[in-house]
Protein backbone atom coordinates (compact mmCIF):
# COMPACT_ATOMS: atom_id res chain seq x y z
CA UNK A 1 0.00 0.00 0.00
CA UNK A 2 2.81 2.66 1.10
CA UNK A 3 4.34 1.58 -2.35
CA UNK A 4 1.29 2.41 -4.83
CA UNK A 5 1.48 5.67 -2.26
CA UNK A 6 4.60 6.87 -3.03
CA UNK A 7 4.44 5.98 -6.61
CA UNK A 8 1.33 8.11 -7.03
CA UNK A 9 2.68 10.85 -5.29
CA UNK A 10 5.92 10.49 -7.66
CA UNK A 11 3.23 10.50 -10.47
CA UNK A 12 1.34 13.27 -9.39
CA UNK A 13 4.75 15.37 -8.41
CA UNK A 14 5.95 14.36 -12.41
CA UNK A 15 2.65 15.74 -14.24
CA UNK A 16 2.67 19.17 -11.78
CA UNK A 17 6.46 19.50 -13.14
CA UNK A 18 5.38 18.54 -16.66
CA UNK A 19 2.44 21.16 -16.59
CA UNK A 20 4.17 24.09 -15.07
CA UNK A 21 7.17 22.84 -17.48
CA UNK A 22 4.48 23.12 -19.89
CA UNK A 23 3.09 26.55 -19.06
CA UNK A 24 6.42 27.77 -18.76
CA UNK A 25 7.39 26.69 -22.38
CA UNK A 26 4.02 28.49 -23.06
CA UNK A 27 4.49 31.88 -22.17
CA UNK A 28 7.56 31.67 -23.43
CA UNK A 29 6.44 30.75 -26.81
CA UNK A 30 3.33 33.54 -25.99
CA UNK A 31 6.11 35.89 -25.02
CA UNK A 32 8.17 35.29 -28.22
CA UNK A 33 5.09 36.07 -30.26
CA UNK A 34 3.92 38.77 -28.47
CA UNK A 35 7.37 40.39 -29.10
CA UNK A 36 6.84 40.01 -33.14
CA UNK A 37 3.05 40.73 -32.99
CA UNK A 38 5.21 44.24 -31.26
CA UNK A 39 7.25 44.51 -33.81
CA UNK A 40 4.64 44.48 -36.76
CA UNK A 41 3.09 46.87 -34.64
CA UNK A 42 5.88 49.49 -34.21
CA UNK A 43 6.74 48.91 -37.93
CA UNK A 44 3.69 50.24 -39.53
CA UNK A 45 3.19 52.80 -36.53
CA UNK A 46 6.76 54.20 -38.35
CA UNK A 47 5.99 53.40 -42.21
CA UNK A 48 2.87 55.34 -41.62
CA UNK A 49 4.23 58.00 -40.17
CA UNK A 50 2.39 62.05 -41.37
CA UNK A 51 4.98 64.29 -39.37
CA UNK A 52 4.03 68.06 -40.05
CA UNK A 53 7.11 68.21 -42.43
CA UNK A 54 6.01 65.00 -44.48
CA UNK A 55 2.19 66.66 -44.42
CA UNK A 56 3.49 69.56 -46.03
CA UNK A 57 5.71 68.15 -48.44
CA UNK A 58 2.32 66.04 -49.49
CA UNK A 59 0.46 69.40 -50.26
CA UNK A 60 3.23 70.69 -51.97
CA UNK A 61 2.89 67.87 -54.31
CA UNK A 62 -0.79 68.13 -54.91
CA UNK A 63 -0.71 71.97 -55.48
CA UNK A 64 1.92 70.67 -58.65
CA UNK A 65 -0.48 68.19 -59.85
CA UNK A 66 -2.86 70.53 -60.02
CA UNK A 67 -1.00 73.14 -61.98
CA UNK A 68 0.17 70.50 -64.49
CA UNK A 69 -3.44 69.21 -64.22
CA UNK A 70 -4.84 72.45 -66.08
CA UNK A 71 -1.91 73.11 -68.10
CA UNK A 72 -2.96 70.22 -70.15
CA UNK A 73 -5.11 66.89 -70.73
CA UNK A 74 -3.02 63.70 -69.39
CA UNK A 75 -0.20 66.32 -67.93
CA UNK A 76 -1.18 64.81 -64.69
CA UNK A 77 -1.67 62.05 -62.57
CA UNK A 78 -5.16 64.76 -61.74
CA UNK A 79 -6.98 64.57 -64.57
CA UNK A 80 -8.78 68.37 -63.27
CA UNK A 81 -11.74 67.57 -65.72
CA UNK A 82 -13.56 70.67 -66.85
CA UNK A 83 -16.61 70.58 -65.52
CA UNK A 84 -18.66 73.60 -67.39
CA UNK A 85 -20.06 74.44 -64.44
CA UNK A 86 -19.27 78.18 -64.49
CA UNK A 87 -22.30 79.36 -62.04
CA UNK A 88 -22.87 78.26 -58.80
CA UNK A 89 -26.04 78.58 -56.94
CA UNK A 90 -26.63 81.92 -54.94
CA UNK A 91 -29.63 81.71 -52.96
CA UNK A 92 -32.13 83.86 -55.17
CA UNK A 93 -33.17 81.13 -57.24
CA UNK A 94 -37.04 80.35 -57.01
CA UNK A 95 -39.15 77.50 -58.80
CA UNK A 96 -39.62 73.62 -58.85
CA UNK A 97 -36.89 71.75 -59.96
CA UNK A 98 -35.69 68.23 -60.31
CA UNK A 99 -32.79 65.84 -59.67
CA UNK A 100 -32.10 62.50 -60.68
CA UNK A 101 -29.26 60.38 -58.99
CA UNK A 102 -27.72 57.34 -60.49
CA UNK A 103 -24.45 56.34 -58.69
CA UNK A 104 -25.71 52.08 -57.72
CA UNK A 105 -27.60 49.47 -58.17
CA UNK A 106 -30.43 52.03 -56.58
CA UNK A 107 -31.20 55.21 -58.38
CA UNK A 108 -32.83 58.56 -56.50
CA UNK A 109 -35.65 61.10 -58.37
CA UNK A 110 -36.06 64.36 -56.20
CA UNK A 111 -37.84 67.71 -56.50
CA UNK A 112 -37.03 70.53 -54.73
CA UNK A 113 -39.12 74.03 -54.63
CA UNK A 114 -36.63 76.88 -54.26
CA UNK A 115 -38.06 80.32 -52.73
CA UNK A 116 -35.43 82.54 -53.18
CA UNK A 117 -33.42 84.25 -50.32
CA UNK A 118 -35.96 83.85 -48.01
CA UNK A 119 -37.38 80.54 -48.18
CA UNK A 120 -34.32 78.88 -49.42
CA UNK A 121 -35.28 75.29 -50.52
CA UNK A 122 -38.95 75.19 -48.71
CA UNK A 123 -40.34 71.95 -50.03
CA UNK A 124 -38.53 68.62 -51.71
CA UNK A 125 -39.76 65.21 -51.78
CA UNK A 126 -37.74 62.19 -53.24
CA UNK A 127 -38.43 58.23 -54.15
CA UNK A 128 -35.62 55.66 -54.72
CA UNK A 129 -35.90 52.96 -56.92
CA UNK A 130 -34.08 49.47 -57.59
CA UNK A 131 -32.65 49.01 -60.89
CA UNK A 132 -33.62 45.07 -61.91
CA UNK A 133 -30.20 42.92 -62.30
CA UNK A 134 -31.36 42.16 -66.04
CA UNK A 135 -31.09 46.27 -66.98
CA UNK A 136 -27.27 46.18 -65.31
CA UNK A 137 -26.76 44.23 -68.25
CA UNK A 138 -28.77 44.76 -71.15
CA UNK A 139 -29.38 47.63 -73.50
CA UNK A 140 -29.14 51.60 -73.09
CA UNK A 141 -32.50 52.17 -73.86
CA UNK A 142 -34.15 49.45 -71.84
CA UNK A 143 -32.18 50.61 -68.79
CA UNK A 144 -32.90 54.61 -69.44
CA UNK A 145 -36.41 53.63 -70.14
CA UNK A 146 -37.11 52.23 -66.90
CA UNK A 147 -35.39 55.32 -65.18
CA UNK A 148 -37.84 57.37 -67.64
CA UNK A 149 -40.67 55.67 -66.81
CA UNK A 150 -39.82 55.53 -62.94
CA UNK A 151 -39.40 59.78 -63.28
CA UNK A 152 -42.54 60.23 -65.47
CA UNK A 153 -44.58 58.38 -62.17
CA UNK A 154 -42.74 60.41 -59.84
CA UNK A 155 -43.98 63.86 -61.52
CA UNK A 156 -47.24 62.62 -61.87
CA UNK A 157 -47.44 62.83 -58.14
CA UNK A 158 -46.57 66.59 -58.32
CA UNK A 159 -48.58 68.50 -56.39
CA UNK A 160 -49.78 72.38 -56.76
CA UNK A 161 -46.86 73.89 -55.17
CA UNK A 162 -44.87 72.65 -57.99
CA UNK A 163 -46.56 73.04 -60.74
CA UNK A 164 -44.85 75.27 -63.50
CA UNK A 165 -45.98 78.51 -65.32
CA UNK A 166 -47.22 78.01 -68.42
CA UNK A 167 -45.14 77.07 -71.61
CA UNK A 168 -42.31 76.22 -69.05
CA UNK A 169 -39.98 72.95 -69.37
CA UNK A 170 -39.07 71.29 -66.35
CA UNK A 171 -35.80 71.09 -65.99
CA UNK A 172 -33.50 68.56 -64.08
CA UNK A 173 -30.01 68.00 -62.56
CA UNK A 174 -28.62 65.07 -63.25
CA UNK A 175 -26.03 63.21 -61.12
CA UNK A 176 -24.15 60.44 -62.87
CA UNK A 177 -22.03 58.84 -61.30
CA UNK A 178 -19.28 56.83 -63.92
CA UNK A 179 -16.47 57.75 -65.61
CA UNK A 180 -17.40 60.61 -67.93
CA UNK A 181 -16.12 62.83 -70.55
CA UNK A 182 -17.99 65.83 -69.92
CA UNK A 183 -18.36 68.18 -73.46
CA UNK A 184 -20.82 71.03 -71.66
CA UNK A 185 -22.80 71.61 -68.93
CA UNK A 186 -25.66 69.14 -70.12
CA UNK A 187 -23.70 66.92 -71.90
CA UNK A 188 -20.81 63.90 -71.58
CA UNK A 189 -19.63 61.22 -72.98
CA UNK A 190 -19.49 57.31 -70.94
CA UNK A 191 -16.05 56.26 -70.68
CA UNK A 192 -16.83 53.04 -68.98
CA UNK A 193 -19.10 51.31 -66.72
CA UNK A 194 -18.23 50.43 -63.21
CA UNK A 195 -20.59 49.03 -59.94
CA UNK A 196 -21.36 46.05 -61.46
CA UNK A 197 -23.02 47.77 -64.75
CA UNK A 198 -22.00 46.61 -68.19
CA UNK A 199 -24.16 48.27 -71.15
CA UNK A 200 -21.73 48.10 -73.79
CA UNK A 201 -24.28 50.23 -76.33
CA UNK A 202 -24.01 53.21 -74.17
CA UNK A 203 -20.34 53.46 -73.71
CA UNK A 204 -19.12 56.62 -75.88
CA UNK A 205 -22.70 57.99 -76.04
CA UNK A 206 -23.66 60.86 -74.79
CA UNK A 207 -25.67 59.82 -71.69
CA UNK A 208 -27.60 62.99 -71.54
CA UNK A 209 -28.72 62.40 -74.88
CA UNK A 210 -29.76 58.77 -73.91
CA UNK A 211 -31.48 59.98 -70.96
CA UNK A 212 -33.41 62.65 -73.38
CA UNK A 213 -34.90 60.07 -76.00
CA UNK A 214 -36.48 58.19 -73.06
CA UNK A 215 -38.00 61.11 -71.64
CA UNK A 216 -39.50 61.81 -74.92
CA UNK A 217 -40.35 58.12 -75.45
CA UNK A 218 -42.38 58.38 -72.52
CA UNK A 219 -43.78 61.90 -73.04
CA UNK A 220 -42.17 63.57 -70.37
CA UNK A 221 -41.44 66.92 -71.40
CA UNK A 222 -38.14 67.63 -69.01
CA UNK A 223 -34.86 69.42 -70.39
CA UNK A 224 -31.83 67.90 -68.63
CA UNK A 225 -29.80 71.74 -67.70
CA UNK A 226 -26.53 69.85 -65.65
CA UNK A 227 -24.84 66.88 -65.91
CA UNK A 228 -22.93 66.73 -62.90
CA UNK A 229 -21.07 63.83 -60.43
CA UNK A 230 -21.59 64.26 -56.41
CA UNK A 231 -18.54 66.03 -55.87
CA UNK A 232 -19.72 68.86 -57.81
CA UNK A 233 -23.28 68.86 -56.30
CA UNK A 234 -21.53 69.21 -52.73
CA UNK A 235 -20.39 72.31 -53.90
CA UNK A 236 -23.17 73.54 -54.97
CA UNK A 237 -25.39 73.12 -52.09
CA UNK A 238 -22.28 74.18 -50.16
CA UNK A 239 -22.62 77.08 -51.79
CA UNK A 240 -26.03 77.87 -51.55
CA UNK A 241 -25.81 77.50 -48.09
CA UNK A 242 -22.88 79.48 -47.52
CA UNK A 243 -21.25 81.99 -50.27
CA UNK A 244 -18.02 81.48 -48.61
CA UNK A 245 -17.48 77.92 -49.97
CA UNK A 246 -14.59 77.40 -52.31
CA UNK A 247 -14.15 73.78 -52.59
CA UNK A 248 -15.75 70.21 -51.70
CA UNK A 249 -14.28 66.95 -50.63
CA UNK A 250 -16.12 63.79 -50.68
CA UNK A 251 -14.70 60.94 -47.92
CA UNK A 252 -17.17 57.91 -48.14
CA UNK A 253 -16.21 54.85 -49.17
CA UNK A 254 -14.19 56.52 -52.45
CA UNK A 255 -12.63 60.15 -52.12
CA UNK A 256 -12.66 63.17 -54.77
CA UNK A 257 -12.79 67.02 -54.44
CA UNK A 258 -13.73 69.94 -56.48
CA UNK A 259 -12.98 73.59 -55.86
CA UNK A 260 -13.81 76.79 -57.64
CA UNK A 261 -11.00 77.95 -59.72
CA UNK A 262 -10.32 81.72 -62.26
CA UNK A 263 -11.44 80.61 -65.78
CA UNK A 264 -7.89 82.39 -66.94
CA UNK A 265 -5.93 79.92 -64.54
CA UNK A 266 -6.98 77.05 -66.60
CA UNK A 267 -4.42 76.90 -69.44
CA UNK A 268 -6.00 74.15 -71.48
CA UNK A 269 -9.66 75.77 -71.26
CA UNK A 270 -9.91 76.98 -75.37
CA UNK A 271 -13.45 78.20 -75.73
CA UNK A 272 -14.85 81.73 -74.09
CA UNK A 273 -14.26 82.67 -70.60
CA UNK A 274 -17.33 82.04 -68.69
CA UNK A 275 -18.75 85.32 -67.83
CA UNK A 276 -18.58 84.65 -64.00
CA UNK A 277 -14.68 84.47 -64.99
CA UNK A 278 -15.00 81.15 -62.50
CA UNK A 279 -14.78 77.30 -63.54
CA UNK A 280 -15.71 74.19 -61.02
CA UNK A 281 -13.13 71.62 -61.44
CA UNK A 282 -13.40 68.28 -60.72
CA UNK A 283 -9.89 66.79 -59.59
CA UNK A 284 -10.36 63.95 -59.55
CA UNK A 285 -7.67 63.68 -56.70
CA UNK A 286 -8.26 59.74 -55.25
CA UNK A 287 -5.76 59.37 -58.50
CA UNK A 288 -3.39 61.47 -57.00
CA UNK A 289 0.19 59.98 -55.92
CA UNK A 290 3.67 61.11 -54.66
CA UNK A 291 6.78 59.37 -53.56
CA UNK A 292 5.90 61.48 -50.26
CA UNK A 293 2.75 59.09 -49.40
CA UNK A 294 3.89 56.95 -46.65
CA UNK A 295 2.79 53.46 -48.15
CA UNK A 296 3.52 50.14 -46.82
CA UNK A 297 4.05 46.92 -47.71
CA UNK A 298 -0.24 46.24 -47.39
CA UNK A 299 -0.69 49.23 -49.79
CA UNK A 300 1.41 47.75 -52.07
CA UNK A 301 -0.09 44.32 -51.94
CA UNK A 302 -3.63 45.33 -51.49
CA UNK A 303 -3.38 47.57 -54.91
CA UNK A 304 -1.42 44.93 -56.93
CA UNK A 305 -4.45 42.47 -56.45
CA UNK A 306 -7.21 45.32 -57.49
CA UNK A 307 -9.06 45.56 -59.98
CA UNK A 308 -6.93 48.96 -60.85
CA UNK A 309 -3.20 48.47 -59.71
CA UNK A 310 -1.03 51.36 -60.13
CA UNK A 311 -4.84 53.90 -59.95
CA UNK A 312 -6.49 55.78 -57.26
CA UNK A 313 -3.72 54.96 -54.98
CA UNK A 314 -4.28 58.02 -52.43
CA UNK A 315 -8.38 56.77 -52.47
CA UNK A 316 -6.62 53.24 -51.61
CA UNK A 317 -4.68 54.83 -48.03
CA UNK A 318 -7.37 57.91 -47.51
CA UNK A 319 -11.01 56.19 -48.18
CA UNK A 320 -13.58 53.81 -47.00
CA UNK A 321 -13.31 51.08 -49.57
CA UNK A 322 -9.75 50.56 -47.89
CA UNK A 323 -9.29 50.86 -44.41
CA UNK A 324 -10.69 48.10 -43.09
CA UNK A 325 -9.06 45.51 -46.07
CA UNK A 326 -5.80 47.16 -44.84
CA UNK A 327 -5.94 46.53 -41.26
CA UNK A 328 -7.47 43.03 -42.47
CA UNK A 329 -3.71 42.68 -44.06
CA UNK A 330 -2.13 43.59 -40.87
CA UNK A 331 -4.01 41.13 -38.66
CA UNK A 332 -3.58 38.16 -41.23
CA UNK A 333 0.28 38.95 -41.33
CA UNK A 334 0.39 38.74 -37.40
CA UNK A 335 -1.93 35.65 -37.29
CA UNK A 336 0.62 34.25 -39.60
CA UNK A 337 4.03 35.30 -38.13
CA UNK A 338 2.65 36.01 -34.43
CA UNK A 339 0.22 33.13 -33.77
CA UNK A 340 -1.86 35.93 -33.05
CA UNK A 341 -5.38 34.52 -32.67
CA UNK A 342 -3.79 31.05 -32.07
CA UNK A 343 -1.91 28.52 -34.08
CA UNK A 344 -3.73 28.25 -37.19
CA UNK A 345 -4.71 31.50 -39.12
CA UNK A 346 -8.78 32.11 -38.84
CA UNK A 347 -9.81 31.31 -42.07
CA UNK A 348 -12.64 34.26 -42.39
CA UNK A 349 -9.60 36.38 -41.77
CA UNK A 350 -8.23 35.53 -45.83
CA UNK A 351 -11.02 36.67 -47.12
CA UNK A 352 -10.41 40.13 -49.31
CA UNK A 353 -12.68 43.08 -47.38
CA UNK A 354 -14.57 40.71 -44.81
CA UNK A 355 -13.35 43.73 -42.59
CA UNK A 356 -15.34 46.89 -43.61
CA UNK A 357 -14.46 50.05 -42.31
CA UNK A 358 -17.74 50.13 -40.25
CA UNK A 359 -16.31 47.71 -38.39
CA UNK A 360 -12.83 49.07 -37.74
CA UNK A 361 -14.76 52.37 -36.81
CA UNK A 362 -17.14 50.40 -34.27
CA UNK A 363 -14.01 48.74 -32.98
CA UNK A 364 -12.04 52.45 -32.59
CA UNK A 365 -15.04 53.87 -30.83
CA UNK A 366 -15.41 51.02 -28.04
CA UNK A 367 -15.61 53.13 -25.24
CA UNK A 368 -16.04 49.90 -22.73
CA UNK A 369 -13.61 48.53 -20.43
CA UNK A 370 -13.16 44.82 -21.49
CA UNK A 371 -13.18 46.38 -25.08
CA UNK A 372 -16.11 44.18 -25.53
CA UNK A 373 -17.17 45.44 -29.18
CA UNK A 374 -14.10 44.26 -30.40
CA UNK A 375 -14.31 40.92 -28.97
CA UNK A 376 -18.10 40.21 -30.53
CA UNK A 377 -16.78 41.93 -34.28
CA UNK A 378 -14.60 39.59 -34.07
CA UNK A 379 -16.61 36.90 -32.89
CA UNK A 380 -19.18 38.14 -35.27
CA UNK A 381 -17.02 38.31 -38.40
CA UNK A 382 -14.38 36.61 -38.50
CA UNK A 383 -15.13 33.92 -35.66
CA UNK A 384 -12.35 34.79 -33.64
CA UNK A 385 -12.67 33.59 -29.86
CA UNK A 386 -10.34 36.10 -28.11
CA UNK A 387 -10.66 33.93 -25.07
CA UNK A 388 -8.73 31.29 -27.01
CA UNK A 389 -6.65 33.36 -29.11
CA UNK A 390 -3.85 31.57 -26.71
CA UNK A 391 -4.15 27.81 -28.07
CA UNK A 392 -3.82 26.23 -24.83
CA UNK A 393 -6.73 26.93 -23.05
CA UNK A 394 -4.61 28.02 -19.55
CA UNK A 395 -7.16 30.35 -17.44
CA UNK A 396 -4.33 31.74 -15.91
CA UNK A 397 -2.63 33.17 -19.45
CA UNK A 398 -5.93 34.52 -21.00
CA UNK A 399 -7.53 36.63 -19.04
CA UNK A 400 -4.21 39.08 -19.65
CA UNK A 401 -3.50 38.31 -23.29
CA UNK A 402 -7.37 38.39 -24.26
CA UNK A 403 -7.44 42.39 -23.65
CA UNK A 404 -3.90 43.21 -24.33
CA UNK A 405 -4.89 42.01 -27.93
CA UNK A 406 -7.91 43.97 -28.24
CA UNK A 407 -5.95 46.74 -27.17
CA UNK A 408 -3.42 46.15 -30.26
CA UNK A 409 -6.40 46.20 -32.36
CA UNK A 410 -7.49 49.75 -30.89
CA UNK A 411 -3.99 50.71 -32.01
CA UNK A 412 -4.19 49.15 -35.64
CA UNK A 413 -7.30 51.22 -35.86
CA UNK A 414 -5.81 54.36 -35.06
CA UNK A 415 -2.45 53.70 -36.90
CA UNK A 416 -4.24 53.37 -40.15
CA UNK A 417 -7.25 55.74 -39.79
CA UNK A 418 -5.12 58.66 -38.63
CA UNK A 419 -2.77 58.36 -41.66
CA UNK A 420 -5.59 58.58 -43.68
CA UNK A 421 -7.31 61.43 -41.71
CA UNK A 422 -3.66 63.59 -41.96
CA UNK A 423 -3.31 62.62 -45.68
CA UNK A 424 -6.77 64.16 -46.44
CA UNK A 425 -6.15 67.24 -44.43
CA UNK A 426 -2.78 67.52 -46.70
CA UNK A 427 -4.77 67.25 -49.93
CA UNK A 428 -6.75 70.03 -48.55
CA UNK A 429 -3.93 72.26 -47.84
CA UNK A 430 -2.63 71.56 -51.43
CA UNK A 431 -6.39 72.99 -52.85
CA UNK A 432 -5.80 75.97 -50.55
CA UNK A 433 -2.10 76.65 -51.65
CA UNK A 434 -3.21 76.39 -55.17
CA UNK A 435 -5.53 79.16 -54.44
CA UNK A 436 -3.15 81.37 -52.47
CA UNK A 437 -5.51 80.80 -49.54
CA UNK A 438 -3.11 79.13 -46.70
CA UNK A 439 -1.92 82.00 -45.45
CA UNK A 440 -3.00 85.04 -43.84
CA UNK A 441 -2.82 88.08 -45.82
CA UNK A 442 -2.20 91.58 -44.27
CA UNK A 443 -5.38 93.49 -44.08
CA UNK A 444 -7.69 91.19 -45.64
CA UNK A 445 -10.38 89.18 -44.02
CA UNK A 446 -11.52 86.18 -45.87
CA UNK A 447 -12.85 82.71 -44.83
CA UNK A 448 -12.33 79.92 -47.20
CA UNK A 449 -15.33 77.29 -46.54
CA UNK A 450 -14.49 73.76 -47.43
CA UNK A 451 -17.67 71.25 -47.68
CA UNK A 452 -17.32 67.99 -46.58
CA UNK A 453 -19.50 64.95 -47.51
CA UNK A 454 -19.61 61.11 -47.37
CA UNK A 455 -19.77 58.33 -44.73
CA UNK A 456 -16.30 57.91 -43.51
CA UNK A 457 -16.33 61.95 -42.80
CA UNK A 458 -19.56 61.63 -40.95
CA UNK A 459 -19.88 58.51 -38.93
CA UNK A 460 -16.28 57.89 -38.56
CA UNK A 461 -15.75 60.44 -35.48
CA UNK A 462 -12.04 59.96 -34.87
CA UNK A 463 -11.30 60.07 -38.48
CA UNK A 464 -12.76 63.63 -39.12
CA UNK A 465 -11.63 64.94 -35.57
CA UNK A 466 -8.31 63.81 -36.72
CA UNK A 467 -8.56 65.58 -40.13
CA UNK A 468 -9.77 68.81 -38.92
CA UNK A 469 -7.16 69.71 -35.95
CA UNK A 470 -4.45 68.47 -38.67
CA UNK A 471 -5.78 70.74 -40.83
CA UNK A 472 -5.59 73.45 -38.10
CA UNK A 473 -2.26 72.44 -37.33
CA UNK A 474 -0.66 72.82 -40.82
CA UNK A 475 -2.28 75.64 -40.95
CA UNK A 476 -1.72 77.87 -38.10
CA UNK A 477 -2.26 81.08 -38.10
CA UNK A 478 -4.23 80.83 -41.22
CA UNK A 479 -6.61 79.02 -39.92
CA UNK A 480 -8.91 80.79 -38.17
CA UNK A 481 -10.37 81.76 -41.73
CA UNK A 482 -10.73 78.03 -43.08
CA UNK A 483 -13.90 76.52 -42.23
CA UNK A 484 -15.15 72.69 -42.43
CA UNK A 485 -18.73 72.53 -42.75
CA UNK A 486 -20.62 69.02 -43.36
CA UNK A 487 -22.91 69.90 -46.55
CA UNK A 488 -25.07 66.64 -46.98
CA UNK A 489 -26.95 64.89 -50.32
CA UNK A 490 -24.97 67.15 -52.56
CA UNK A 491 -25.62 64.39 -55.41
CA UNK A 492 -29.40 65.27 -54.50
CA UNK A 493 -30.53 68.85 -53.66
CA UNK A 494 -26.89 69.74 -55.30
CA UNK A 495 -27.72 68.43 -58.56
CA UNK A 496 -31.14 70.25 -58.52
CA UNK A 497 -29.64 73.62 -57.51
CA UNK A 498 -27.69 73.46 -60.31
CA UNK A 499 -30.31 72.66 -62.91
CA UNK A 500 -31.73 75.97 -61.39
CA UNK A 501 -28.39 77.79 -61.15
CA UNK A 502 -28.31 77.09 -64.93
CA UNK A 503 -31.80 77.22 -65.79
CA UNK A 504 -32.54 78.13 -69.99
CA UNK A 505 -35.03 81.19 -68.13
CA UNK A 506 -31.98 82.55 -65.92
CA UNK A 507 -31.61 85.65 -68.34
CA UNK A 508 -36.02 85.69 -68.92
CA UNK A 509 -35.62 86.20 -65.43
CA UNK A 510 -32.85 88.66 -65.25
CA UNK A 511 -33.90 90.92 -67.68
Amino acid sequence: MGKVAVCTAAVCAAAVCAAAALVVRHRMRSSGRWAKAMAILKELEDKCGTPTGKLRQVADAMAVEMHAGLASEGGSKLKMIISYVDNLPTGDERGSFYALDLGGTNFRVLRVLLGGKEKRVAKQEFEEVSIPPDLMIGTSDALFDFIADALKKFVDTEGEDYHLSPGRQRELGFTFSFPVKQTSIASGTLVKWTKGFSIEDAVGQDIVGELTKSLERVGLDMRVAALVNDTIGTLAGGRYDNPDVIAAVILGTGTNAAYVERAHAIPKWHGLLPKSGEMVINMEWGNFRSSHLPLTEYDVAMDVDSLNPGEQIFEKIISGMYLGEILRRVLCRMADEAAFFGDTIPPKLKIPFILRTPHMSAMHHDTSSDLKVIGSKLKDILEVSLSLSLSLSLSLCISNTSLKTRKVIVELCEIISIRGARLAAAGILGVLKKLGRDTVKEGEKQSSVIALDGGLYEHYTKFSNALESTLKELLGEASDSIVITHSNDGSGVGAALLAASHSQYLEVEDS
